[in-house]
């Protein structure tokens, strides 16, 4: 009998892990500072708010010799900053993303999933990522930063090419061709602003200051990356997780007003971010009792920790009424992310009128066919064939 491919269901090689020592070192490819690697919901909410801990990236590479070629844009987000450049940042987009400002977008988000799923009208089978996983966050993030209709595609295939792992010529390449496509977009609404959150940004750099140009094309980059990548694995991940619970599934048929509730428990289950974005040691410290020596990178498997027992009784069970729904799906502390209320509101919307226009969906091929996308940083599905009938 052959393994099951750890893309496929790291979440065995995760427990292994975890029982072994939720903390531990691993091997260095450069055969410099270990790597810690830590697989444990505790030890990972500890990691997570450690201010010995930095995600400032360009430090970290600065004296690191590299071949790569990212530009700027992408390498050094908001993600790669400490406070106070972070705190600055953030709060420059916090309130368009706050849970009353996502609220309002949700007539916005209906209807664009309603017009999604006319169009698999006349259809048995359709793969849901492309077909709704995909544009539904796509077009509501475009939408709120004012990305044409027409360049949509494009970012979307950028956005992806960012993901390709093991490719470094694909990635570094996307992110120019998506650096160089947002200042272009920066010019574009200088001479013609409109009612959009990138205008709103730009205004805060023409007038107080408080963004430098680069700063600007690299907050919007990340608002247009982070702003749909989570989510098109998450519907597609939480789909998958419902089709394999046929009583679960059923349960939230008859009962569509549970589905909102559901969501952190979907998110919890099979979390869309694998694995937090980079951190590393400024200086020697100690994690759940285990040495971190300074300049060793820290490796935090939110995926991992999200099945951690010793938190969720029976984590490999999709338990909709669990008790404590606050899972490290979207990460925690400073850094948390910052679209958590619009993902779940889209994920949400996209379940319940799934559910409800088509209450008799299938997986349309065996579930060993599936293939997901092979990236360390997220976990989703790159294609998931439904039948709708």
């Amino acid at each position: 009998m052959t393994s099951t491919p750890p893309d496929r269901n790291p979440y065995a090689p995760y427990a292994a892990a975890r029982s072994a020592r939720p903390v531990q070192e691993v091997p260095d490819r450069s055969g410099r500072v270990p790597s810690i690697l830590i697989t444990g919901d505790a030890e990972a909410r500890e990691a997570l708010t450690c201010p010995a801990l930095s995600k400032d990236t360009a430090a970290f590479f600065a004296n690191r010799p590299s071949s790569r070629n990212l530009h700027p844009a992408v390498a050094h987000t908001m993600l790669a900053t400490d406070p106070p450049a972070h705190t600055r940042l953030r709060g420059l987009v916090t309130k368009a993303f706050t849970s009353a400002a996502t609220e309002r977008l949700r007539p916005f988000v209906e209807n664009l999933t309603a017009s999604l799923l006319d169009s698999f009208a006349g259809h048995d089978e359709v793969d849901l990522v492309s077909a709704l996983a995909v544009p539904l966050p796509v077009a509501v993030i475009s939408e709120l930063l004012g990305v044409p209709h027409s360049d949509r595609d494009r970012v979307r295939a950028w956005s992806a090419s960012l993901f390709a792992a093991g490719d470094d010529a694909v990635i570094d390449a996307a992110s120019h061709e998506l650096a160089g496509y947002v200042e272009e977009l920066v010019r574009d609404k200088r001479r013609a602003p409109g009612d959009d959150l990138l205008t709103q940004l730009i205004a805060v750099r023409d007038g107080t200051d408080q963004l430098s140009d680069e700063e600007l094309v690299s907050l919007a980059v990340l608002l247009l990356v982070a702003g749909h990548e989570t989510t098109t694995n998450a519907i597609g991940n939480a789909v998958l997780a419902l089709l394999l619970n046929p009583l679960t599934l059923e349960q939230l048929r008859s009962q569509p007003e549970q589905i909102s509730d559901a969501v952190p428990e979907l998110l919890r289950f099979d979390s869309p971010v694998a694995m937090a974005t980079f951190r590393y040691a400024t200086e020697p410290v100690e994690l759940a009792g285990v040495p971190v020596p300074a300049g060793a990178p820290v490796l935090i498997a939110l995926g991992a920790a999200n099945r951690d027992q010793r938190r969720y009784p029976d984590p490999d069970t999709l338990t909709l009424d669990r008790a404590d729904g606050t899972s490290l799906a979207f990460g925690h502390g400073i850094h948390r992310c910052l679209g958590a209320p619009l993902a779940s509101l889209e994920l949400g919307i996209a379940l319940t009128a799934l559910l409800t226009r088509f209450p008799k969906i299938a997986l349309a091929v065996p579930e060993q066919e599936l293939e997901w996308r092979r990236t360390r940083l997220v976990r989703g599905l790159t294609r998931l064939p439904i039948r709708l009938r």
